[in-house]
Formats: C-alpha cells, sequence, structure tokens
C-alpha cells in the first residue's frame, strides 16, 4: 500500500482555480485531506496570485489520482508534484 500526497501550485489564482476547483469536486472523494496555502499581507486588500493547494488522497485510488494528475497539468499555470510513501 502507498500514501499519495500531491502539490499543487496554481500560478494565476482568480484565473484558473474555478477550473482547478471544478476537478478538486470531481474526484472529491478520494481526497482525504485538502490544505490550502497563499501569501496574503493585511496591509494589502488583496493575496497573492500564486496559490499552493496540499492534498492527502485515500488508500488505493492511484489511478484516480493519476487521472486528476494529467487534467491539472493542462492546465497553463498548474504546477503539480506527487509524493508516494510506502506504508
Amino acid at each position: 500500500m502507498k500514501k499519495i500526497i500531491m502539490g499543487i501550485q496554481v500560478g494565476f489564482r482568480e484565473d484558473d482555480v474555478p477550473e482547478v476547483q471544478k476537478l478538486l469536486t470531481e474526484y472529491g472523494c478520494y481526497i482525504k485531506t485538502r490544505i490550502g496555502v497563499h501569501d496574503a499581507e493585511p496591509d494589502k486588500e488583496v493575496c497573492s496570485e500564486i496559490g499552493i493547494i496540499l492534498l492527502e488522497f485515500v488508500t488505493g485510488a492511484d489511478d484516480k489520482v493519476a487521472e486528476l494528475e494529467g487534467k491539472l497539468a493542462e492546465i497553463e499555470s498548474v504546477a503539480v508534484k506527487k509524493m508516494e510513501f510506502e506504508i
């Protein structure tokens, strides 16, 4: 068995997040944990354009993770990195 963790960097949050969110919703049953990270500065009224999403997947969802990774990689400003741990 393996544990899969995926990091997704979205380069243009305002433009590409709706498409990323649609995919995350589509594959939501395979996502165990989701954490969103972006730079925010309290003295400015806007957030960073770049955001990072960390996903932990349920065990045994390897094929679905690969599908999601491929679809995310098709979005221009999105970069995807994946880690796999044997458990």
